[in-house]
């Protein structure tokens, strides 16, 4: 396994005073590596800007010099029993179950229990071990295929296997051989659902989906597991033997065998979701030992720190974000870092990713290591298992390579070539740079404290791309809006996906990508239904709530990471206080990401999905060099669109200002790289005027 010499991550990647953070953290090396606390400013490491802007905390954190010890960790996704199954076997035993081959290549075990083992082979043939006595059939398995298949040992001295198509079932296949049958067989030991152990090894995972696995001693049921029970929890009940702990999250809420498409809910027929898929690479909390806390002290300011780790040549940066003390303000502006988006992006491995971008990553002295290479780690849920199937669980309980200061996303970019946590730093510079004061607040508090977490500031203000939300946020935002708060939504694509949080571990998101929308991959038929909440996933816009209904716009279209200007549209006397001390009508043809204001993912104004309120569009980008394609939820057919209008006229980013009843306002600007545009020129230029008239009318000027 290929692995980072040096690496971290901690419990929780948000607090607040008094709460303790703790830092895991694996070094290979034999020396002691070394840990100091910096404020990140500036996480682009582009010379143009002076490379990264951190500020030491040693004052908030004396450096700490920590042993180097090996933390490893184990992908792949399979049920053990809580308890161990105790038998004593006179006459038989039998292992059966129903499964669904996802990929066939190395051994994989179905169920597996002490010296007996129900499997696969490399070549996709099912065998039945016990004792070293193996039984194998000729057939081989065809992937994405349900079958049955029985292995079972007996008195009479045979070793059986039988085999069933569930989809034909005069397909049926049988062997038998003679074996020696010990009397009185004595089992104390767990059950391995989708693997086995051979000492303290896990190994022979299944990739694939099982249905109703079961074990009978001397013809009786000792053990059956219904895997359609406990559905949004880690474990499934049984009622006659131990439960079964469910081992890095495997994906629940699948179709079985007996799904016919009658229902596409499991909610409302649990035989047709009897069935879990488990992954040889699944890994999403890698359950380190923690190595050193830190508690955030009272007088710590609000905002992102990362505590840097040293070692030889090696480096790492862990980045966490502080927040105010419950129920108190520090300045008027909340900052709501998209953490979430964050952590759904978590590892993601690029298909573009080429060697040949260290050659800049050095030069730059960016952060080296890619995901693409380090694919043990557990990619992000806009990358594919092994076996092809999407990945809909992420979560922060592991190392993000992309979370890191200096990441570079796009390493071919004529640009920066950033996006989310170190695109964000390009706005969080420009309050620094702008000496505007404010304080940090990350979906985590806003999904679990709701409006209580923004409450009583004047402006909250969103970071470049808030994709990814659940109900209570978005809940929590339309209330803020609603009852006077100013919402700046400062990004595109944003408010997108509907999310759910994993009610044991909260870290635990998931996605199912049903339907529409730009997609990196298709939730199966039947599979659009969270398993940890129960509710219909997919797009926010499916579920009526689209983006424009919250803040006036909603993705349109996406290109290649290219920027154009935006042009100015509204000339109002009303509104001339957005373009104060701007004189120029060609606005953002600059920019740190994609060199323009308005690029990458652009969101428009949509008045059948808006609220009705009377949205004024202050500046408008079209796509003239037909650099972008309408997202699929906006396409009919190769000539029609959901507009009714040519397809030239919604390829555009539009920026927006529009007030709502309860004093409350909004300003959107459309795009994803507008905060690109914020330090360029050392942060004087024409979108960084309107972003600082927006926010002093919002915040008032004593407060800039």
């Amino acid at each position: 396994m290929k692995t980072v010499p040096l690496s971290g991550y901690t419990d929780t990647i948000s607090g607040r005073p008094g709460h303790k953070i703790e830092f895991k953290v694996s070094s290979e090396s034999k020396l002691d590596y070394k840990a100091r606390l910096y404020r990140s400013i500036n996480a682009d490491p582009n010379p143009s800007l002076g490379g990264l802007n951190e500020t030491e905390c040693d004052h908030i954190f004396k450096p700490i010099t920590v042993k180097s010890h090996i933390q490893k960790f184990f992908p792949g996704s399979y049920g053990k029993t809580l308890d161990p199954i105790q038998f004593r076997a006179k006459n038989s035993i039998k292992f059966s179950c129903r499964f669904f081959p996802t990929l066939i290549k190395n051994k994989q075990c179905l169920i597996s229990l002490l010296g007996s083992t129900l499997g696969i082979t490399e070549k996709g043939n099912v065998n039945f071990t016990h004792l070293e006595k193996t039984i194998e059939l000729p057939h081989i398995l065809s992937e994405r295929k349900w079958y049955e298949v029985e292995g079972e040992v007996s008195i009479n001295g045979e070793l059986k296997i039988n085999l069933a198509e569930l989809k034909h079932l005069k397909r049926r296949f049988h062997s038998k051989v003679e074996v020696p049958f010990t009397r009185d067989y004595d089992v104390n030991d767990n059950v391995l659902i989708a693997a086995r152990k051979e000492g303290e090894t896990i190994k022979d995972y299944f990739n694939g989906k099982i249905e109703n696995p079961s074990i009978e001693v001397d013809q009786k049921i000792i053990a059956i597991w219904n895997l359609a029970e406990g559905m949004k929890t880690t474990s499934v009940p049984c009622e006659i033997s131990s439960p079964l702990e469910l081992i890095n999250y495997p994906t629940r809420a699948v179709t079985s065998s007996d799904w016919d498409g009658s229902e596409m809910n499991w909610n409302h027929n649990l035989k047709h979701y009897a069935a879990i898929h488990f992954h040889e690479d699944d890994i999403y909390d890698f359950n380190w030992n923690t190595d050193f806390t830190f508690e955030i002290p009272k007088e710590m300011e609000s905002g992102i720190y990362v505590m840097r780790l040293t070692c030889e040549d090696h480096e790492d940066a862990i980045p966490f974000f502080v927040c105010p003390a419950k129920g108190t303000r520090t300045s008027k502006l909340c900052i709501l870092v998209s953490t979430f988006t964050y952590s759904i992006y978590g590892n993601h491995a690029r298909p573009d990713y080429s060697s040949s971008w260290q050659k800049k990553i050095t030069e730059w002295s960016a952060y080296p290591n890619n995901p693409a290479e380090f694919k043990e780690y557990g990619l992000s849920t806009y990358n594919y298992h092994s076996d092809g199937s999407g990945i809909c669980h992420s979560s922060t309980n592991r190392p993000l390579f992309n979370m890191r200061p200096g990441y570079l996303t796009f390493g071919e970019a004529k640009c920066s070539g950033l996006r989310h946590f170190q695109a964000d730093s390009h706005l969080i510079s420009w309050f620094h740079a702008k000496n505007i004061p404010y304080d940090i607040i990350t979906d985590n508090e806003l999904d679990t404290e709701g409006l209580d977490a923004i409450k009583g500031y004047a402006a909250v203000t969103t970071g470049t791309h808030p994709e990814y939300h659940t109900s209570n946020t978005l809940d929590a935002l339309m209330e803020y809006r609603n009852t006077g708060g100013s919402l700046n939504y400062l990004g595109g694509n944003g408010f997108y996906w509907r999310i759910a949080r994993q009610a044991e571990n909260p870290d635990i998101l998931e996605i199912r990508r049903a339907e529409d929308g730009i997609r990196a991959w298709a939730s199966e038929p039947g599979e659009y239904h969270n398993s940890f909440d129960g509710k219909y996933g997919g797009l926010w816009r499916r579920n009526g709530r689209p983006p424009q209904q919250l803040v006036g716009v909603g993705f349109t279209a996406q290109g290649t990471f290219v920027g154009m200007p935006f042009k100015r549209t509204n000339f109002e006397n009303d509104l001339n206080w957005v373009f104060d001390g701007v004189e120029e009508t060609i606005i953002g043809d600059f920019g740190y990401s994609g060199n323009g204001a308005a690029g990458f993912e652009l969101d428009r104004v949509d008045t059948l999905l808006d609220e009705g309120h009377d949205i004024k569009i202050l500046a408008q980008s079209f796509d003239t060099q037909n650099d972008f394609m309408l997202v699929p939820e906006e396409q009919l057919t190769h000539l029609t669109n959901v507009s009714g209008g040519p397809e030239d006229d919604i390829r555009r980013a539009d920026m927006v200002y529009f007030n709502v009843e309860g004093g409350g306002s909004v300003f959107s600007v459309g795009s994803i790289t507008f905060c690109g545009c914020l330090p360029w020129n050392k942060f004087e230029n024409n979108i960084s005027r309107i972003l600082l008239n927006v926010l002093s009318k919002q915040l008032g000027k004593e407060a800039l």
